[in-house]
């Protein structure tokens, strides 16, 4: 059994005083402060005096090791027992070989794939408790800003592509609709004009918006000449019975 130590650092490694000063001041806040979080370094000890991370570099692999809480880059902040290790010294060393193969330095991601991501996976194959949430926070939460943006673009994208599938599907359903109709009244009368108006007239309402100009088609205008008819009979059947008062009416204006 072997402990497994991480080391944290504060990152001020930016080439400038007032940037390094200010990531300070972050980490302080954040992290002293209210415990949230910041932007830090870490490198995982375990066997040896030497602790080992992951970085950019443009040949090979990421992977490196210096000795323990001396990196020269970034400001030592503390370090975490995380647990111990059953694995023998041959097989740690063998892990560390393979994720030197798995982690090159161009594959190196300030957000998805940093130095505090290999710590985790190395944890991870040691059989010990991953780091604190709060060591990569900041990382984890951009990451997680860049997902939900590129998954709401796509969401955006696919959801237009439903509308404008739907919308012709219902169009060609309505227009199934109306073509069964008419070949089925043609069946049933040969005459054009006197085909189903009841339905047609039912169909009409439904399509056309309310105020729109009236149809000047015989389908429209069958049914309203009828009616016509109808009222004209009806008025000659009154005038007939009329009372004669109405009649007094009617004459005297």
């Amino acid at each position: 059994m072997m402990d497994v130590v991480l080391h944290i650092y504060d990152v001020t490694n930016t080439g400038s005083e007032k940037t390094n000063s200010t990531i300070t001041n972050i980490n302080k806040f954040f992290k002293d402060g209210i415990g949230f979080g910041g932007i830090f370094h870490s490198a995982v000890q375990v066997y040896g005096d030497d602790e080992w991370s992951f970085g950019y570099c443009e040949q090979g692999s990421g992977v490196f090791c210096c000795p323990s809480t001396k990196n020269p880059m970034y400001t030592y902040r503390e370090k975490i027992v995380l647990g111990q290790t059953n694995l023998s010294i041959s097989k740690v060393n063998q892990t560390l070989r393979e994720l030197s193969k798995e982690w090159p330095g161009v594959s190196y991601d300030l957000l998805s794939r940093n130095c505090n991501h290999f710590c985790d996976e190395l944890c991870d194959r040691l059989g010990v408790p991953k780091l604190p949430g709060w060591v990569n926070r900041f990382a984890n939460a951009g990451d997680a800003a860049v997902e939900i943006a590129g998954n709401t673009a796509y969401r955006f994208k696919q959801a237009k592509t439903e509308i404008v599938t739907a919308s012709k599907v219902a169009y060609r359903f309505l227009q199934g609709i109306a073509t069964n109709s008419n070949s089925q009244a043609s069946t049933d009368n040969p005459s054009p004009n006197k085909a189903s108006p009841r339905f047609q007239m039912s169909w009409l309402k439904n399509v056309i918006p309310a105020g729109d100009k009236p149809s000047t088609s015989s389908v429209v205008e069958g049914p309203n000449q009828e009616v016509i008819k109808q009222q004209r009979h009806q008025n000659r059947d009154d005038d007939d019975d009329a009372s004669p008062l109405r009649q007094n009416g009617h004459h005297g204006s």
